[in-house]
């Protein structure tokens, strides 16, 4: 359906065709009279007759080409070179194919050919300025209102760089305009691009970008690593400049890489890990998980659905979602609805670990192939305190699944466990240093046991990262149990995908250790953290100590050595050699938890418990002991490094 628009466009364009095409033939027959040469198309109405005919040939086929090469359908105000070349290549077919025609109809001079090519150059350049004057004066319009947007300067003036400083000029929503460029290469620094000056990334250009009035850089290069991205965030941040990224998004489709639709997106928590992140094969994670089914425990949780979200797209047989906080199981029920609707079979179950009935029904329901066990109690502090329920919902709630999963046939079942596992110095730790045992032993199962061991995930729930965020927008100050503390950090989806792609690779009795980088110090990413949003550590937002809280150590251990460690077909995923306790000895172990559990019931911290705990779990040592040492570690070491 034609616009009212763009019919006006034709009616432009026609009479720019016909105007030079006209005087063309009118100077053709000027010249034909002065040379006394009788033609009998140029006498009364035969003139008139087979000039309407070139005429119309003509613009037929002007039209005809611009319409076949869709020149109409462009948005004129946003037109670029390409449109400009479509346009020439055009018009020249175009011109060419009515020079034929009129050819085959009839008598054609030379000089008249000259003519009509004389007409469809004029025409054309009448054509092309015309729309490169309209679209300049657009972008003039646009980028001349200027005072209610905020000056940026853009890093890297490569092709990423030029496209979005064109984007920040004719989107009218933006709230940025460009002033200039920044980059690193000489060749560029003095130079104009797309009319913006490149400047050198030198100690001068933070006082340079202050005097324009700067307050945001935007990254805009193709690729960079953690330790190149780790580089520009601490220059520009020491000039008090909030950063942003424009990127082109990549996708691994069927082994090749797509790139996506630019977006321009905050500097993000993730990005403060400085590191590449851990890419997955998810092609060959979609051939293992299709046509299965799957349940994941504990599905509401942050590392839970976040394995649902994976699970879901590599096209599963059946996801069933156990949790017992219903308000978490909803909300990614709904988020997975919404996403997939009837393509993916979605079933939610609310249920305790604890519950040996209830479990027993839902795997005798559903014949799950494969579980991952995410149900647990993870807050350190809290679980100091109820250390009874951190062995009933834990470690007795590892043990049932297990079994649950054994009696009804389950292939293979993934326990995610943590850090905090290795040399524990909490209950929590140490109730998953059991979990680990009790999923060890089953070697001559026909389900294949493992675990996944990893460190923190950024943004999970009761992590210290939303604990900062609020403490930033009421002001301050960020809290710091103690400035020496340092974790290991990934990102929620990288650690699925590793416990999916660990779960594809599992075999019986596995513990499977998960590289994590280099530890951050934690007072590291608070301080950035304030940078994020705009402010300065210690002049806008304060950063104050308050004691380390009951359990905790200064520093986590993955015990990633790959000498003592065997490799598997992904560099990021080890195996620890552990040797697994019989069946018979945790049983064992279990008893005395049991017990201890039984006699402190009607106490609310139970010192029993505790000490049965270290019975079972040997490398359990209170949090002084290792303390004490901290400086000695090797993890310490690196992170101050």
């Amino acid at each position: 359906m034609m616009t009212k628009r763009r019919f006006v466009l034709y009616v432009i364009d026609f009479f720019t065709l016909v105007i030079p095409f006209l005087l063309s033939r009118l100077i053709t027959g000027y010249l034909v009279l002065l040379d006394a040469v009788e033609s009998s198309w140029l006498s009364g109405l035969s003139w008139v007759r087979w000039g309407l005919f070139d005429m119309l040939v003509f613009s037929a086929c002007i039209f005809g080409f611009r319409t076949l090469f869709r020149i109409y359908r462009n948005v004129l105000r946003y037109a670029n070179s390409s449109l400009y070349l479509k346009m020439v290549m055009s018009d020249v077919l175009g011109g060419l194919t009515a020079a034929l025609i009129i050819f085959l109809f009839r008598d054609f001079s030379q000089r008249m050919l000259v003519a009509d090519v004389i007409a469809t150059m004029v025409a054309l350049m009448i054509t092309l300025i015309g729309r490169f004057t309209y679209a300049s004066l657009h972008v003039w319009r646009k980028s001349a209102d200027h005072e209610q947007k905020k000056p940026v300067a853009i890093v890297g003036a490569g092709s990423v760089g030029i496209l979005l400083a064109k984007e920040l000029s004719i989107n009218e929503s933006s709230q940025y305009y460009p002033v200039c460029f920044v980059d690193v290469h000489r060749e560029k620094v003095g130079k104009f691009v797309r009319g913006l000056k490149v400047y050198e990334e030198n100690e001068d250009i933070l006082r340079r970008l202050a005097d324009m009035n700067v307050k945001d850089i935007i990254l805009a290069l193709p690729r960079f690593s953690g330790e190149e991205l780790e580089r520009i965030y601490r220059f520009y941040s020491q000039g008090g400049f909030k950063i942003k990224v424009y990127e082109l998004p990549v996708h691994s489709v069927e082994g090749s890489e797509m790139r996506g639709k630019p977006r321009l997106r905050d500097f993000s928590i993730e990005d403060l890990l400085f590191r590449d992140s851990v890419a997955s094969d998810m092609s060959a994670l979609a051939d293992f998980y299709c046509g299965k089914t799957v349940l994941v425990t504990g599905g509401g949780g942050s590392i839970g659905s976040e394995l649902c979200r994976q699970v879901a797209q590599c096209g599963p047989k059946h996801l069933i979602i156990v949790d017992i906080y219903e308000n978490n199981a909803y909300d990614i029920q709904q988020e997975l609805k919404a996403r997939y609707g009837q393509k993916l079979n979605l079933s939610v179950e609310i249920a305790s670990v604890r519950d040996t009935a209830r479990l027993d029904a839902i795997f005798a329901a559903y014949r799950p192939q494969i579980v991952f066990h995410a149900a647990a109690h993870k807050h350190v502090p809290l679980m100091e305190h109820s250390s009874c329920e951190v062995i009933k919902n834990n470690v007795l709630g590892t043990y049932n699944t297990a079994n649950a999963a054994e009696k009804h046939g389950v292939e293979r079942f993934i326990l995610i466990s943590t850090d905090k596992a290795v040399n524990p110095t909490n209950m929590m730790g140490a109730s998953k240093r059991m979990c680990e045992m009790v999923v060890q032993c089953r070697t001559d199962s026909r389900t294949s046991f493992a675990a996944v061991r990893f460190g923190n995930v950024l943004g999970s729930n009761g992590s210290v990262i939303p604990l900062f965020r609020r403490q930033i927008e009421k002001g301050g100050p960020i809290t710091l149990t103690d400035k020496r503390i340092i974790r290991y950090f990934m990102t929620i989806p990288e650690a699925s995908q590793l416990v999916m792609q660990a779960g594809a690779m599992a075999k019986r009795g596995d513990l499977f250790v998960l590289d994590m980088g280099n530890p951050v110090r934690i007072l590291d990413l608070a301080e950035n953290m304030i940078r994020l949003s705009g402010l300065q550590p210690y002049r806008d937002i304060d950063i104050v100590e308050i004691g380390l809280r009951p359990g905790e150590k200064l520093y986590e251990e993955l015990l990633i050595q790959t000498e003592s460690l065997d490799k598997t077909e992904n560099s990021k995923i080890f195996i620890e050699r552990d040797a697994p306790l019989s069946r018979d000895e945790v049983d064992r172990r279990l008893s005395i938890l049991r017990r201890a559990v039984e006699e402190g019931a009607d106490e609310l911290t139970s010192v029993g418990v505790r000490e049965a705990m270290k019975q079972v779990v040997p490398t359990f040592h209170e949090p002084e002991e290792v303390n004490a040492k901290a400086s000695e570690a090797k993890e310490m070491q690196l992170a101050n490094t």
